[in-house]
């Protein structure tokens, strides 16, 4: 059983694990050479050769206790037939929405469209590199894969003024994400994923109010799921406010923290295994700083079951020196 494992199924306190969310891609430079030869982004996610072999990157420069494929959240509306394509320095990008086309998608030709995802998952799982480490799968949260699906770019670069308006159009929304990650978590865990991670990126948009309809209920739904499946569930509500309050209601296996919450509180407050937390800024700093910060949070949850990771993906302006001080500074810890 590998440490993250270990961490989640035993509470070990005694391990110190970590893996870096975004750890295969942008700041690595033999992952440029590659995208530079690749430039449409979603094919090279569905080139499952070249997917595993990105995955698989910083395991060869880093002591990693995690393996996580290197695919995309917007892998699903893809599979659903919406057009998805990445601009540089803009993000993502969608086409319209035809929802009586998408309703008509049959189970089997989803898959035919992402396989190579479910592809890549078996050579990593597969390669001596991963023997004795967690190969991780992921999909988006419903709430936030919702947000990409109708305001069809980033909200960081606008939310539709009439987003919330057509509630009919919402729930049939909410209804088929649910129906097709099912679907994409159950392949990428029958390809040897043995752990999933729901990344809500847009968790911090919503009003309390609106919690329960988009984020705890259909959150939940996907957490039972992954559960019945016997497979670690790791959630990543990125900029909720209440995390307590979240693990009380989803009930991850995992919650993986962002940068802007209090360790020392969370600490305090959640009982289960606590994952990530500290800023990928600090990567761009100095060793020094670096060892410093990574420390803190290694001993605030010394005696609480911790998987390390940043509280955000790694940053493309970071230096991989860093990157390896980092985890020579994690596993050094005692």
């Amino acid at each position: 059983m590998s440490d993250i494992k270990k961490v989640i199924k035993d509470k070990r306190t005694d391990l110190n694990p970590v893996w870096i969310m975004r750890q295969a891609g942008r700041y690595l430079p033999e992952f440029r050479e590659i995208r530079k030869k690749n430039t449409n982004f979603i094919k090279l996610c569905l080139d499952y050769n070249l997917s595993a072999e990105i995955t698989l990157q910083p395991l060869k420069r880093f002591d990693l206790d995690a393996a996580i494929i290197f695919s995309d959240i917007l892998i699903l509306p893809y599979g659903l037939k919406q057009k998805v394509e990445f601009k540089k320095n803009i993000g993502p990008i969608l086409g319209d929405l035809d929802f009586d086309q998408i309703s008509k998608i049959t189970e089997n030709a989803f898959i035919e469209r992402v396989d190579p995802v479910y592809k890549a998952i078996n050579l990593v799982r597969n390669n001596n590199l991963t023997e004795s480490k967690s190969t991780i799968g992921f999909v988006g949260a419903p709430w936030t894969l919702l947000v990409y699906i109708l305001n069809k770019q980033s909200p960081k670069i606008k939310l539709k003024e009439d987003f919330f308006k057509d509630h009919s159009l919402i729930k049939k929304t909410l209804n088929l994400i649910d129906k097709f990650l099912k679907i994409h978590i159950k392949n990428q865990i029958d390809s040897g994923a043995e752990v999933i991670q729901i990344f809500d990126s847009w968790a911090g948009l919503l009003d309390d109010k609106d919690l329960d309809f988009y984020i705890y209920n259909p959150t939940c739904s996907l957490v039972e799921y992954i559960k019945s499946l016997n497979v670690p569930v790791i959630c990543f509500p990125r900029g909720i406010k209440n995390y307590k309050k979240y693990c009380e209601i989803v009930q991850p296996d995992v919650i993986c923290i962002d940068y802007e919450v209090d360790p020392k509180k969370i600490e305090k407050e959640i009982k289960i295994p606590v994952q990530g937390g500290m800023d990928p800024k600090i990567l761009l700093t100095d060793k020094d700083n670096l060892k410093k910060e990574a420390t803190k949070y290694l001993d605030i949850f010394k005696d609480h079951p911790y998987i390390f990771n940043l509280g955000h993906g790694v940053l493309p302006d970071t230096d991989p020196m860093m990157m390896d001080y980092l985890v020579k500074t994690v596993k050094n810890y005692k």
